[in-house]
């Protein structure tokens, strides 16, 4: 299990990690769209957030966290407007999980890339161990490609997230940071293997993260 690290978090079970940020993304639905992004073998739908879901979210958070830190950071993220992604997941019209994925940028001398960190993502904990995690980070996977997005990095257990696709972000020269996170804690998965060629540096995630 994973515990807090300097002034940023890591997540205890694959139903509730953190995960960091990227902005300037092009094309699809705004995050006030309604239209399912896909369902999976036990009915559950996924789409974007919108504005009556804000306290189901929270409530989500606070409880696959027991505590209110991450739903504290969810809620200051949101005003970044649609330089984030939030995604929840529902059974029933009941929303059971969410995941946010916000603006990271890499830094190599004069040069930024911007991209996109995954986290917090959360399950309630009736539902965990289900795939609703699983199909949260596969849904904002699929999105952040379509809208051109070159990259996602993600601060979590790895044994959990290179199912996706994600590797040791040390392998193309992208360090976090924080200094003190271990090198296979911090991952990063590629979507533009062109524009991320000979790109390297440190990924910056928002101030909200701490």
């Amino acid at each position: 299990m994973l515990r807090r690290l300097g002034k940023h978090l890591m997540w205890r079970t694959p139903a509730a990690h953190l995960c960091l940020r990227p902005p300037g993304l092009l094309g699809q639905a705004s995050a006030g769209s309604s239209q399912p992004l896909g369902r999976n073998e036990i009915m559950l739908s996924i789409r974007q957030e919108q504005a009556e879901d804000l306290s189901a979210i929270r409530a989500v958070n606070e409880q696959a966290f027991n505590q209110p830190e991450e739903a504290d950071i969810v809620d200051q993220l949101r005003a970044l407007g649609d330089s984030v992604l939030s995604l929840v997941a529902t059974r029933n019209d009941e929303i059971v999980g969410h995941i946010l994925f916000s603006p990271v940028t890499i830094e190599k001398n004069d040069d930024v890339v911007d991209g996109m960190g995954l986290g917090p993502m959360a399950v309630l904990p009736d539902f965990q161990g289900q795939r609703i995690g699983s199909a949260l980070v596969e849904a904002g996977i699929r999105t952040l490609r379509d809208r051109f997005c070159p990259f996602v990095v993600v601060l979590g257990h790895p044994q959990y997230y290179p199912r996706f696709g994600f590797e040791p972000a040390s392998r193309h020269g992208i360090t976090c940071q924080w200094e003190e996170v271990p090198d296979d804690t911090f991952m990063a998965l590629i979507l533009d293997q062109g524009l991320m060629k000979n790109v390297s540096g440190r990924a910056l995630y928002r101030e909200e993260f701490g």
